[in-house]
């Protein structure tokens, strides 16, 4: 396989990703593991094997498809994620765990659909938006489907409820949305639109309220509501600049609420520091500014909005997490990428990567 030198750039930060988030993951998740499975690196063999072992040959093999059938398959692919996401409704489908059901189980594999549909709305939007240029400015053309897909989306993922995935995936249709060359004023009223939406989300879930208000005022009930994002601060500081060590993080013994999910990035600043946090940020800065470049040295309207879909789902889900934990905006619970415990999300992402690659090869 002989590979560019953009796509060479493409391996290497993901690569650095991949093995820095199971590294620390085989960290974060050693007492959670063995206090619920018996085995402190269950986490860590299950993202070895059920995401990074499929995403790898996922990645493979849409590295070697041509990219251009991507869009030829956008609508069947958006109908397919589409069609999964309303399966996990169905009672012998649908895994219910912790108060929502977003898993769904097909014989011996569970995944969950709604990072599927990341990808697909990146490749739809892709190829809707390069396919009707002219039309993008159009409010009848663009913003009122635009808004009939979001809206199917979000009833979907709010009946869930995944709210902290229906914002990223209205964070990345907005983006394309706008870089695809959307007027402004529609662009301005979507996001007026969408600012309702959400405050209305918030009024009518007692525990999105609560998340706000522990964002707020996170001394105001320190042990009830704010307990989260407070263990979560407490890691941060903890860990200084330099860290208390690899695997010597504290706030992972029963203190800190989902060490292996959404709350990683603080086990690894307590144990890594602010180095080891500013080293991750800046993997994730070299990606999304390589994403850009092959974006830019490619002639294709569908493969540059593709790359930069890819990009600001990457790099917005990990600003949104990492402000979350750091107390900087409310709880969300969305998952750190490539680093949270998640086999579904980390074969996804590869499997989109893979897409990029390819786009690297032909550009």
């Amino acid at each position: 396989m002989s590979f560019s030198n953009s796509s060479k750039s493409v391996i290497v930060p993901v690569f650095i990703l991949v093995l820095f988030g199971l590294t620390m993951l085989s960290s974060a998740g050693i007492v959670d593991s063995q206090n619920r499975f018996g085995s402190s690196y269950y986490y860590f063999v299950h993202q070895l094997l059920y995401g990074l072992l499929p995403g790898l040959l996922l990645f493979w093999i849409c590295s070697k498809i041509k990219y251009p059938l991507w869009k030829k398959l956008a609508v069947p692919l958006l109908l397919l994620s589409l069609g999964l996401l309303v399966a996990v409704f169905w009672p012998s489908l649908g895994v219910a765990a912790r108060g929502a059901v977003r898993w769904l189980k097909l014989g011996f594999l569970s995944f969950q659909p709604a990072e599927v549909l990341k990808l697909t709305l990146i490749i739809y939007f892709a190829a809707w938006f390069s396919g009707r240029s002219e039309r993008v400015k159009s409010w009848s053309y663009s913003v009122v489907p635009f808004l009939v897909i979001l809206g199917f989306v979000g009833i979907l993922l709010v009946k869930q409820p995944d709210v902290g995935t229906l914002s990223i995936v209205v964070f990345i249709a907005i983006a394309m949305y706008f870089l695809a060359g959307a007027e402004t004023k529609h662009f301005v009223g979507l996001m007026v639109l969408l600012a309702v939406v959400f405050f209305l989300l918030i009024q009518f879930a007692p525990y999105r309220l609560n998340r706000l208000l522990a964002f707020v005022n996170p001394s105001a009930d320190p042990q009830g509501i704010a307990y989260h994002v407070n263990q979560a601060k407490l890691g941060i500081a903890r860990g200084g600049i330099f860290g208390v060590g690899f695997g010597q993080s504290q706030q992972k013994i029963n203190f800190l609420p989902e060490p292996v999910g959404d709350s990683i990035f603080a086990i690894i600043v307590e144990e890594l520091g602010l180095l080891g946090g500013a080293f991750l940020l800046g993997l994730f800065l070299w990606l999304s500014l390589v994403l850009i470049k092959i974006s830019r040295q490619t002639g294709d309207r569908f493969a540059q909005l593709f790359l930069l879909g890819l990009m600001v789902w990457i790099a917005g889900q990990a600003f949104i997490n990492i402000a979350a934990i750091s107390g900087l905006i409310p709880l969300t619970g969305i998952p750190l990428p490539f680093i949270s415990y998640g086999g579904t999300s980390l074969a996804i992402l590869l499997t989109g990567l893979g897409i990029a690659q390819n786009i690297a090869n032909r550009s």
